[in-house]
């Protein structure tokens, strides 16, 4: 358990993550507590699961998967903010924003066309974090530097 952990927990230690942990972060948490607890306006996880225009689209039951949409965006969101698991919170947007691009913005390339030019520069910026993790004053690198010094202790 502690090397799966260790696994994923693993970071670079540099501080060019942060900006974009901090920002990416904030925006997915209010995006995804609008979809979820209806807060900033948004309608709130009953209303998103019947009045999305994805539900056509989805596999069934569609609600699990729109459930699994909201739920991923304020999750992801709160994982990158936090610097904690990292890279499995950027996985999660990365799964949203690709989901966006294929059944709500294709094939229009610009945000003036409600294309998908901002999903794409999401899903760059959360790559990045899937390859370098949460940098310093992160979780991730707490984590890392507690199993690291507790490995010491054992040895």
């Amino acid at each position: 358990m502690k090397r799966l952990i260790g696994r994923l927990t693993f970071t670079s230690s540099t501080w060019a993550t942060l900006p974009p942990r901090l920002a990416i972060g904030i925006v997915f948490i209010a995006h995804g507590s609008q979809k979820v607890f209806g807060t900033f306006g948004g309608p709130g996880l009953t209303k998103w699961m019947t009045l999305t225009p994805l539900a056509p689209y989805l596999m069934r039951p569609a609600w699990f998967w729109l459930a699994a949409d909201a739920l991923s965006e304020f999750l992801g969101g709160v994982m990158i903010l936090l610097g904690l698991f990292t890279r499995i919170g950027a996985a999660l947007i990365c799964i949203a924003m690709l989901t966006a691009i294929v059944h709500v913005h294709w094939p229009h390339f610009f945000i003036t066309e409600k294309g998908f030019e901002y999903p794409l520069t999401i899903i760059g910026a959360v790559l990045s974090l899937v390859i370098l993790g949460g940098g310093r004053a992160s979780g991730d690198q707490y984590l890392e530097n507690r199993f690291a010094a507790k490995k010491e202790i054992e040895e």
